[in-house]
């Protein structure tokens, strides 16, 4: 029930696919900032458009939040899954995340035949320094409102101890869910989520997600068997994102053990620099994977860790908003995902110093340093600081 005791509409409509492609197109060349986009989808969905309610959007990033991927993707999606179903869905996700693949393809394939030239050398190393202010800024905005307390640091420190010896960033994450269904008992649900938007759903509202695992599937088991390498790394990606709670800076850590120390695809200064043009894309973070792709398989490696990377999010989410009420209800849920949450603040914390002991500071690279994070601080949008960060870098470094 909403706040006025009325049930709040579920706002499914049967907007056009094509239209529905189309607006999240235009948004998705502009979609920098990550997290910050959903007040713009919000605006286009609720304001513009009017295909949902004010309440059901925020019903909705409350479950977005919840559930593994990228907070903006998945608001995208779930404005589309109201406006026009899992079709609907489906079309939203895919526009909005277009742009961002196909300029993160384009910058990769330059970026194999310039990284050796001097300028683009010395732009780089700042732009590795300010991809550790960026994690080092996403450390301190999750702890601000993850950590409240003794608890919550405790799992941080402990999550972060474990990754820094050499631990799997999947079992800390599992490892401080368990911990907190004990360290949280008492803890209410989310009392936001107490409405009726999207609960009461039926078996016949799962065949759109389960028609997807079973494209899915079939395609995974298509590389198993014509290419293992690219199975390897779909399997991968596929991984990151059904345990990258938090949003897409929580891909970082899984990403980087897997593909640096476990599989050694590549060293941890070229994962550095696809995280920094990552940043110069539209899109979430986790678009990286497109960057790993391309390195490990050329153009087939780029869709392949793309789609494995955003589709199992996909699926979860419309299989979860018919559920969603009952679940942000749920007391267990709510102290298993906070423990969650609470472990990426350490192991980010973790990645922040492995990134910043893979450089070879001097002066200039700690003033850019500082200078990326006071800015980011202050709220300068992320594609300002990098663009400006590798402009003085190649200048002066």
């Amino acid at each position: 029930m909403s706040r006025y005791g009325k049930r709040a509409p579920m706002c499914v409509g049967r907007e056009r696919p094509s239209k529905l492609f189309l607006a999240f197109l235009r948004l998705g060349l502009t979609a920098f900032g990550g997290p910050a986009m959903v007040a713009y989808i919000r605006d286009l969905g609720v304001k513009k458009h009017k295909w949902l309610s004010e309440e059901s959007f925020r019903h909705g990033v409350a479950v977005c939040q919840s559930i593994p991927g990228a907070t903006a993707m998945q608001a995208a999606a779930y404005v589309g899954l109201r406006a026009g179903g899992p079709i609907g869905a489906l079309a939203a996700y895919v526009a909005f995340g277009l742009p961002a693949f196909v300029l993160m393809v384009a910058l990769t394939a330059l970026y194999g035949s310039t990284h050796d030239l001097e300028a683009v050398v010395s732009a780089f190393k700042g732009l590795h320094v300010i991809v550790v202010a960026l994690v080092a800024n996403a450390v301190l905005k999750f702890g601000r409102s993850s950590i409240r307390k003794w608890q919550d640091v405790v799992l941080g420190l402990g999550a972060a101890a474990f990754l820094v010896k050499g631990g799997s960033p999947v079992i800390a994450i599992l490892s401080s869910a368990g911990l907190g269904l004990v360290l949280f008992r008492g803890m209410s649900g989310n009392p936001a989520a107490h409405n009726e938007i999207g609960s009461g759903g039926t078996l016949r509202e799962l065949r759109a997600p389960l028609a997807m695992t079973a494209a899915f599937a079939a395609a995974l088991l298509v590389l198993f068997l014509t290419d293992r390498k690219l199975f390897d790394l779909s399997a991968l990606m596929l991984k990151v994102d059904l345990f990258a709670f938090g949003g897409g800076y929580a891909s970082v850590p899984l990403m980087l053990r897997e593909v640096v120390d476990v599989r050694q695809w590549m060293d941890g200064k070229t994962f550095m620099d696809g995280i920094a043009l990552g940043q110069v894309t539209p899109g979430p973070i986790v678009i990286t994977a497109t960057f790993v792709g391309y390195h490990i398989a050329g153009f087939p490696g780029a869709l392949a860790g793309t789609v494995s990377v955003f589709t199992p999010s996909l699926i979860i989410l419309t299989a979860v908003v018919p559920y969603s009420d009952r679940l942000q209800r749920s007391d267990l849920f709510q102290r298993a995902l906070r423990g969650a949450l609470v472990s990426f603040v350490g192991l980010l914390l973790a990645v922040a110093v492995r990134f910043s002991l893979e450089i070879h500071w001097n002066v200039f690279q700690v003033a850019i340093a500082a200078a990326a994070f006071l800015a980011l601080l202050r709220k300068v949008d992320i594609l300002w600081v990098v663009l400006i960060g590798a402009i003085v870098s190649a200048l002066v470094l």
